[in-house]
């Protein structure tokens, strides 16, 4: 059974193995470890955000998403200043 999930690079281990978090409906479901040549090149940061695909459980093919790991790094930031002001409001009280 082939089955396609939106996947997050989590992290990078040993410079080597890609621990991608795999979601479906926004949720993190499965979390697997990739070598990371079997991705594509520009995906092969933390925060790239992939289409996975995998058949039985293994890997078979990744899809970099530019447009998706753009909007979230954005939607990070917003949240970052958003409580980098708070804490910023709490301190001048």
């Amino acid at each position: 059974m082939t089955e396609t999930y939106t996947a997050t690079l989590d992290r990078i281990v040993d410079g080597r193995t890609a621990v991608l978090l795999l979601e479906e409906n926004g949720e993190t479901v499965e979390q697997l470890d990739v070598d990371i040549t079997k991705l594509p090149d520009e995906g092969q940061h933390e925060g790239a955000v992939l289409e996975i695909t995998v058949e039985a459980s293994e890997f078979c093919e990744a899809e970099y998403l530019p447009d998706v790991t753009q909007s979230r790094k954005e939607s990070t930031q917003e949240r970052l200043d958003r409580l980098s002001n708070r804490l910023s409001d709490r301190t001048r009280d």
